[in-house]
């Protein structure tokens, strides 16, 4: 089973850089795709039609905004959208796809860069998806958690970890939210995969060469409850794969393909 997670930026924008072949010929069973900025309307017809896979959309109420996205090689038993909490009903940033015990989450976590007020509110809407996973969680479900977190856990997954102290996405009080996920019994698959590898990024800024110099952070994840983390057959992050100022992470689970009978 193959799970690709990628922020495209722009989905438009992506598809001009060659998103829609790439994901073609990447044999994926679940593509989960974050920071859509798009309406339904305004998809690429290509994308909505890509041979062997179904598209599901959450996009933002706000125009240009947001938006998630989930395309599946099997048809999902179920497709929920958001986190059933007023404070956050229409942004766009959480879609849910459950084939038999299996949960599969496409999910774009704000950024808080914009100032104070911002990162209050990314601080409020961790803490309330803090206990919607859990919540999943404690239902028997397996999950595999994909997305932009806008958090990058631990020094290794910064590449200047004294200078972006007090930024969003490397405050203390992110990393102590992605260490409380990880104390309810979720697994960063990708890290327990990789090891202690340095040099692991998927975002870059767009100014001084970052990406070209590996000046990076690790934003997006592949988080998971720990029966799928012991089924991680390959984790990388595909750095040549340029269609936004973020690079796809692709694992491999030796997992049934999602919504085949479990024996299978």
């Amino acid at each position: 089973m193959r799970v690709v997670t990628l922020n495209v930026n722009g989905i438009r924008s992506a598809a001009g850089k060659g998103l829609i072949p790439w994901l073609s010929s990447r044999g994926a069973d679940v593509i989960c795709l974050q920071e859509i900025r798009a309406a339904e309307d305004q998809l690429p017809a290509a994308l909505q039609s890509l041979e062997g896979l179904q598209a599901f959309w959450h996009c933002g109420q706000r125009k240009g905004y947001s938006g998630v996205g989930l395309l599946s090689r099997a048809a999902p038993q179920r497709i929920a959208c958001g986190i059933d909490h007023p404070e956050f009903p229409a942004e766009g940033r959480v879609l849910r796809a459950e084939y038999n015990d299996l949960s599969v989450i496409s999910l774009y976590v704000p950024s808080g860069i914009m100032g104070p007020e911002r990162q209050a509110q990314k601080m409020r809407f961790l803490e309330i998806l803090l206990e919607h996973l859990t919540f999943l969680k404690s239902q028997g479900r397996e999950l595999i958690i994909c997305g932009d977190f806008n958090i990058a856990h631990r020094p290794i997954d910064v590449y200047d970890p004294i200078g972006k102290q007090e930024v969003s996405g490397y405050r203390p009080e992110e990393r102590a939210w992605m260490d409380a996920l990880l104390e309810r019994g979720f697994i960063d698959a990708f890290r327990a995969r990789v090891g202690e590898r340095a040099g692991e990024y998927t975002w870059w800024s767009n100014f001084r060469g970052a990406r070209a110099r590996n000046l990076g952070w690790r934003l997006d994840y592949q988080i998971t409850t720990p029966g799928i983390a012991e089924r991680v057959q390959h984790a990388t992050i595909d750095r040549q794969a340029i269609f936004s100022d973020h690079a796809p992470l692709i694992m491999d689970y030796e997992l049934p393909t999602p919504g085949s009978s479990p024996s299978s």
